[in-house]
């Protein structure tokens, strides 16, 4: 017989977010993901440097303040972020972020690509994404696999990110 909504005061606010991004792997581009340039034969053919990672984080961030995505406020019609350092955009978003009162809790990332292995970048990744954020790397996540062959991202014809964010609102 609790009242369960006495727990629950409008300073702990928190929001999740979800986001996703898939890019087709082409020759003659540079491999980027969260900031870190990985050797590669291929990279994401994309507007900007077509950072899934960043891409998908900021998506998830958009998505946990109800603002859109990334398309909405960068949109491929607009030259001005041709070949645009992805990390320069998700820089924009956690201002927006700021703006609205809320802070990163934590982010949990899993990017999805056959080859090459991404083992010895993670580190550098989480670091990257944390410095973005302004938060601790002990609140930052990066997981890699692969799709065991199967569709096109196990046939490395492309690369996928999906990440999910918790924002806790500043006090």
């Amino acid at each position: 017989d609790r009242d369960w909504s006495s727990d629950v005061c409008s300073s702990d606010l928190m929001r999740i977010g979800f986001g996703t991004d898939i890019h087709r792997l082409v020759e003659g581009r540079k491999l980027i993901l969260a900031g870190v340039h990985v050797p590669a034969p291929f990279g994401e053919l994309a507007h900007s440097d077509g950072d899934v990672i960043y891409h998908a984080s900021m998506d998830a961030i958009l998505g946990a303040l109800a603002l859109g995505d990334i398309g909405k406020h960068f949109p491929d019609s607009d030259m001005r972020y041709k070949d645009i350092d992805s990390g320069e955009l998700f820089k924009k978003i956690v201002l927006l972020m700021k703006d609205k009162g809320y802070a990163i809790n934590n982010i949990d990332v899993m990017v999805t690509l056959e080859k090459p292995k991404l083992k010895d970048c993670i580190e550098l990744m989480r670091n990257n994404i944390a410095q973005i954020l302004e938060t601790s790397i002990d609140n930052v996540s990066v997981k890699a696999g692969t799709n065991e062959g199967l569709d096109a991202l196990g046939k490395c014809e492309a690369v996928k990110a999906e990440v999910i964010v918790l924002l806790k609102e500043e006090k």
